[in-house]
């Protein structure tokens, strides 16, 4: 028998603990998340979105006027490229919200003269182009599957603003902005996550910053990645009333089924986010008059606590929180990769500098002795 090369290291499940690079943008550190070194906790209690991206691109909190300076530049990009405005008010809405938003994203490539070019300073502007537009886009799906003409931005307003009225049609309190806030801060980036990671690689090829969002785009739309929220609130849609959590989850378990919003790879004692998020929660159920999709979310937390050991991620109660937001469910990922955005551009231009071409090995474990002249016509 030929021999064929071993990897001993090599794992087929995911790739877990494997370390694929170095990166000082985010890290699960111990029970909580760290931003440039910064807990989400504190980020999420004192920072905006905007200093989130200065500190996930530039590596620290913006002062008064790089602030305003990033403001202002986010603001001048929020309008889409005119010529796509019957473009995109013309194309098919009755798709999954994330094709939409991958086509888009696509389309803008044909408008942007620095498309496919790598240095420093065309990779931040187009970070920027993209982190500015892409709440724009979504709010633009929904319009028009509406029928409606897209709204347009206000490039004085915060994008989290923006985002929140360019869905709902309506402008949010500033309760409801700073709420949303928090969420895209949530959100902004998670490490080397399965999209960042596919971001990485495309970037490593010298493809290009649209190109690496494109892929991480079809990363997420993924519902192991960024889907599970969504699945959250049709899952309590489906059990209905507090009354009914028990014997559902009994049934479902006894089914074998997956309970989407539980259990997270890395974190052991809890998703920090989770525990930011319960709290908002509760309270815009409340106020919203729907306190029974928080009552139902936290009898499932005990119950899969006590039957499975499994407790809430990120996506668990951001799905209440975005419902009593008004936010349609079908939109919960495209949000996630509005707030993202900002993460797999960080990591893409990281990735630029100090960049090797990702070429991993696999363990191959088929045949090495086939022969063509004896499999024709034997159908092996």
């Amino acid at each position: 028998m030929s021999k064929v090369e071993s990897y001993e290291g090599a794992i087929d499940r995911g790739l877990e603990g494997i370390v694929a690079c170095s990166s000082a943008i985010s890290t699960i550190h111990g029970s909580t998340l760290l931003y440039r070194g910064y807990t989400i906790e504190d980020l999420a209690e004192h920072a905006t979105f905007e200093e989130v991206i200065h500190l996930l691109w530039r590596g620290t909190i913006p002062n008064a006027e790089e602030l305003a300076e990033l403001r202002t530049r986010l603001g001048a990009n929020m309008k889409l490229p005119e010529e796509m405005r019957v473009w995109l008010v013309g194309m098919p809405v009755k798709v999954h919200p994330m094709d939409f938003l991958s086509a888009v994203v696509a389309g803008l490539t044909l408008h942007d003269p620095e498309a496919n070019v790598i240095h420093e300073a065309a990779t931040r502007s187009k970070a920027t182009r993209l982190t500015a537009r892409l709440g724009v886009i979504v709010g633009a799906y929904e319009q028009a599957r509406k029928g409606r003409w897209p709204l347009e931005p206000d490039p004085n307003r915060s994008l989290s603003w923006n985002l929140l009225r360019g869905i709902t049609g309506k402008a949010p309190t500033p309760q409801q902005e700073r709420d949303f806030d928090v969420c895209l801060i949530l959100h902004a980036d998670h490490e080397l996550n399965a999209s960042a990671f596919s971001a990485r690689v495309t970037a490593s090829t010298l493809s290009g910053l649209y190109s690496s969002v494109l892929a991480a785009i079809g990363t997420l739309k993924g519902p192991l990645h960024g889907g599970a929220n969504q699945a959250v609130i049709a899952m309590l849609r489906q059990i209905g009333s507090l009354d009914r959590v028990d014997r559902w989850l009994d049934d479902a378990l006894a089914r074998d089924e997956k309970i989407m919003g539980f259990g997270h790879r890395v974190y052991k004692d809890g998703d920090p986010r989770a525990k930011v998020l319960k709290k908002m929660s509760e309270r815009l159920t409340s106020e919203v008059g729907r306190p029974e999709l928080y009552r139902m979310s936290v009898r499932l937390e005990e119950r899969m606590a006590e039957k499975k050991g499994l407790i809430p991620n990120v996506d668990f109660y951001s799905a209440t929180v975005y419902e009593a937001l008004g936010i349609p469910d079908d939109l919960f990922t495209a949000i996630f990769a509005a707030s993202r955005v900002v993460g797999w551009c960080a990591h893409v231009m990281e990735q630029y500098e100090n960049n090797r071409i990702y070429r991993p090995r696999a363990r191959y474990v088929g045949p090495t002795e086939a022969r063509y002249a004896e499999s024709r016509g034997t159908g092996r």
